[in-house]
């Protein structure tokens, strides 16, 4: 179940939420009773194994090759 991020556009508090995917979105803020939106906050990501560089996939055609 994903976790949702909310902020209140009167008192500025921020909140969580686990929601399914099918359930409508909070519009009500549970301090002030005021209006809130979904804040979209950066997702890191790793990337792993070889073959993301140029230089990665060179080093193995090369000694595929000798």
């Amino acid at each position: 179940m994903p976790l949702y991020q909310y902020q209140c556009t009167e008192c500025g508090v921020r909140f969580e939420r686990h929601q399914h995917y099918d359930e409508a979105p909070v519009t009500v803020c549970p301090e002030c009773e005021g209006e809130v939106h979904r804040v979209i906050g950066p997702v890191g990501i790793v990337f792993k194994g070889a073959g993301f560089y140029a230089n990665d996939s060179r080093k193995n055609k090369h000694k595929a090759e000798a």
